[in-house]
């Protein structure tokens, strides 16, 4: 675990050039070993103290964590993930585990995770690649191969087929060229037209266009180029797409416009979407709040309180309960 450590130690947070709104930051006053002896004592405990799992875990930076379970294994010669995934069970593991990779390799995980054995899990393996900017994609294919000895395309290719395959396939190369802060309004025009002409103006959708120019260019261009699709199409995009295309590909291309559209809204309503009703789909839940909670779940939250009338703290205790309650609402930070 030593050499391992000492490798991650490089690895980038899943950062790129986005400007970063976590609600996990790193603790003041940190002691690696202090952590460590207090982890150990959880674990020994009868019947685990989850608690001070948590707050430990949940109230820490990713190099700190390592930092800990690297103490830890020089205090106790054994591996901390090992045991933390001894003591703990459910939903709360999912998260400590989690919290245990870096953002790439967690990202890495649930790719994997999401085409492993029978049948695909399309809804992970979508909003991953298309939330994901250049770099974090970059690190994600690096951390992949490392961890899986193979392609993270080879993989999407194999568990994939058609169009769908292709955006994937599109997506995951991180192609998308930077904003250069400047609107280039003539591209803007043509990248419109070119979308309507190759979906709802003709009989057919020529995807391969779409593709292209939804993979390819920057996001604030894209977001000029929907509000100008308008003008040529009786459909907004996402109307478009509902009409044109339909299972994978269609939820793929939806996916991908409402991150493009607005990235901190996309996330809201993933997590608004998991807690729907009776009970929660704690994977989605679980993805989402340990995978942002490092890059930008300040800004979903305020976006989550805009576009739903309430806090995701409330929504969180309304709709989960126990130690995994706990840690999601350490790792959410505090009431809007």
């Amino acid at each position: 675990m030593i050499s391992e450590f000492l490798g991650e130690l490089t690895l980038a947070f899943g950062g790129g050039s986005d400007e970063r709104f976590p609600t996990v930051v790193a603790a003041d006053d940190f002691d690696a070993a202090r952590d460590a002896a207090r982890i150990e004592t959880a674990i020994k405990t009868k019947g685990v103290d989850e608690q001070t799992i948590i707050n430990v875990l949940t109230k820490r930076s990713y190099p700190q964590r390592r930092d800990i379970a690297f103490q830890y294994e020089k205090r106790t010669k054994k591996d901390m993930i090992s045991a933390l995934k001894s003591a703990l069970s459910g939903s709360l593991e999912s998260v400590i585990l989690g919290l245990m990779k870096s953002t790439p390799q967690y990202d890495a995980y649930e790719l994997k995770t999401s085409m492993k054995g029978l049948g695909t899990d399309e809804d992970t393996l979508i909003e991953v690649v298309c939330s994901r900017n250049n770099e974090e994609l970059a690190e994600i294919r690096k951390v992949y191969k490392e961890i899986y000895k193979t392609e993270l395309e080879k993989d999407i290719t194999s568990d994939t087929s058609g169009d769908f395959r292709k955006l994937l396939l599109a997506l995951a190369k991180g192609n998308r060229v930077g904003s250069s802060g400047i609107q280039d309004f003539e591209r803007i025009d043509q990248d419109a037209r070119d979308l309507y002409d190759a979906g709802v103006k003709r009989k057919g959708t020529d995807v391969a266009t779409w593709i292209t120019i939804m993979t390819e260019r920057s996001l604030p261009h894209l977001q000029q180029v929907f509000l100008k699709y308008k003008s040529y199409s009786p459909y907004d995009m996402q109307e478009s797409i509902r009409k044109e295309v339909k299972g994978d590909l269609e939820n793929a291309f939806l996916n991908l416009v409402q991150y493009i559209e607005n990235k901190y809204l996309y996330f809201a309503s993933k997590l608004q979407d998991s807690m729907k009703g009776k009970g929660a789909k704690d994977k989605t839940l679980t993805r989402i709040m340990v995978s942002r909670c490092e890059v930008d779940l300040l800004k979903i939250r305020t976006e989550f309180k805009k576009q739903y009338g309430k806090s995701l703290y409330k929504t969180i205790i309304e709709h989960t309960k126990g130690d995994y309650q706990k840690a999601l609402l350490s790792l959410c930070g505090s009431d809007d």
